[in-house]
């Protein structure tokens, strides 16, 4: 899919006049969920929306997001420029602006639709596109979740399956975003470098209150935002359940944070295009504010060493601060929805004393609780999880805690009784933090030092001894016994474990 405001080979002249338009040039919001509509309502107030575009979806309300009490707060003045920027005149009548309106006025279009709906928006802004002749309009998304391709029955991230669909992320509170003197960063992403600047640049004209940086990192920023929704549901959880015992809480955020940058990390290493996404930028991605242009980690398996992971993505700070500021509970105002279904489930896990039955009665919770089911992007992801595991070869340490969550709603009735022990027990939650990190040969050495009275350990530590003095044997398997679920020695902890590897093994 082409998506970008020139081609490097159109006329100087032609990229001369396109530079003029995109300068002038409006962006459109099509699809007004409460983000958007919060985000116009932002601009509203400090720019009277001069450079915005809305289009609600068709039958709905501009401002139908919005519960009335919330419409009622709002200053009538800036709500009339709402109004304006959803809408247009078409002979004598005002009518609400649709799709092609945007494609047609806009240089910039973002579909802000939730996944259940932007692919099928995406097919049709593509047709409308080809058929209004507006082939450089960039499009952009929001949605932060897995899709999932029900003929093939295959998840995937969107931007990978369209390298160059443009992605926006920020962190946000709908509240303070139409709070005149609140403020928040946010990215703007396309694998193209010069086409990100530009659309930064016209991002952050919207709203002196929104700071919007330019980032390469579509897809890794796609899969961050859909690992942090799921994290957030977590995050929600703990604040909740182990309000009494915060000491467990610090260990449990940067878990989840350094966890969903890890992730990112070995999704990165399937991007077909990594050569080409380095070294044809038209200039290189220091220029773009990176601090560096790679921060890569390499294993040294015999004499070769192979890079597993890029860490490029962690400079956007905008990125992480989406993650931090979604598992913090705000001063004022409600957490994200995600949060909250986390705050749902500690809530009935505490008062039922057990882990839902499945993800429809957690999905009923949150319903009964007003949280519409569109809006729970955390819980979709969820759904997909082992398949984006498995298709991103993504390590079981470097998602442990994601793993613990899913197992909690999706495991038999007797595994949930054992992670519900260790969701709700502050040690047992603290010690699986700890220990899930390790990879799993990692933690066979550190048993077979914690045991040396038993001969077999012994013997596993002469033999990782040996293989370290014969480079020839740096690549044997080591065996040791594998821990049994139903020895009622084992901590819970390490039973809880030992299933969920088990699991996600053969899943």
């Amino acid at each position: 899919m082409r998506n970008n405001f020139f081609d490097y080979t159109d006329e100087p002249g032609f990229i001369l006049n396109r530079l003029k338009e995109i300068e002038l040039g409006k962006i459109g919001f099509y699809s007004i969920g409460l983000y958007p509509a919060s985000l116009a309502y932002n601009c509203a107030m400090q720019t009277n929306g001069e450079t915005l575009l809305l289009a609600p979806r068709p039958g709905r309300e501009l401002l139908g997001a919005f519960p009335e009490e919330t419409i009622s707060g709002m200053d009538q003045k800036h709500v009339d420029s709402m109004m304006k920027m959803g809408s247009h005149y078409q002979g004598k009548s005002l009518v609400s602006n649709n799709l092609a309106d945007l494609i047609l006025r806009c240089e910039l279009v973002m579909l802000s639709s939730n996944s259940n709906h932007v692919e099928n928006d995406l097919k049709y802004a593509l047709h409308l596109r080809q058929e209004l002749n507006r082939k450089n309009v960039v499009l952009c998304v929001l949605s932060g979740s897995f899709s999932h391709d029900s003929v093939q029955n295959k998840s995937y991230i969107l931007c990978q399956k369209i390298p160059n669909l443009a992605f926006f992320s920020g962190f946000h509170r709908h509240g303070s975003l139409r709070n005149p003197l609140d403020s928040f960063t946010a990215n703007f992403c396309h694998p193209d470098a010069l086409t990100a600047m530009l659309g930064a640049v016209m991002l952050d004209r919207l709203s002196p209150n929104i700071q919007v940086s330019a980032g390469v990192h579509n897809l890794e920023g796609q899969y961050i935002k859909a690992a942090k929704n799921m994290s957030s549901i977590f995050a929600g959880f703990g604040h909740t359940y182990h309000r009494e015992n915060p000491g467990v809480l610090p260990t449990l955020l940067t878990l989840l944070l350094d966890q969903c940058l890890d992730q990112a990390a070995s999704v990165s290493m399937f991007r077909e295009d990594r050569r080409k996404f380095y070294e044809d930028q038209p200039f290189e991605l220091t220029e773009l504010g990176y601090g560096v242009q790679r921060i890569e980690a390499t294993l040294q398996k015999g004499n070769d060493l192979e890079k597993v992971r890029d860490h490029t993505f962690a400079q956007l700070t905008a990125m992480v601060a989406d993650v931090r500021g979604s598992m913090m509970i705000p001063l004022t105002g409600k957490p994200t929805r995600n949060f909250q279904a986390g705050q749902i489930l500690a809530e009935n896990m505490k008062n039922l004393q057990r882990c839902p039955n499945n993800i429809d009665e957690f999905i009923q919770w949150c319903e009964s609780s007003g949280i519409q089911r569109g809006g729970l992007e955390g819980i979709k992801s969820l759904q997909y999880w082992p398949e984006i595991m498995r298709q991103y070869s993504i390590p079981l340490h470097d998602s442990s805690m994601v793993n613990l969550l899913y197992m909690s709603i999706y495991s038999e009735a007797s595994t949930k009784k054992l992670i519900y022990k260790v969701m709700t027990q502050s040690r047992e939650l603290t010690n699986y933090c700890q220990e899930s990190v390790r990879p799993k040969h990692s933690r066979k050495y550190a048993k077979a030092i914690n045991n040396l009275s038993l001969p077999k350990s012994k013997e596993m530590i002469v033999q990782l001894i040996n293989s370290i003095a014969d480079d020839s044997k740096l690549n044997i398997s080591i065996p040791l016994n594998k821990y049994e679920h139903q020895d009622n020695s084992l901590p819970i902890y390490i039973k809880a474990m030992n299933i969920i590897e088990d699991y996600f093994r053969s899943s």
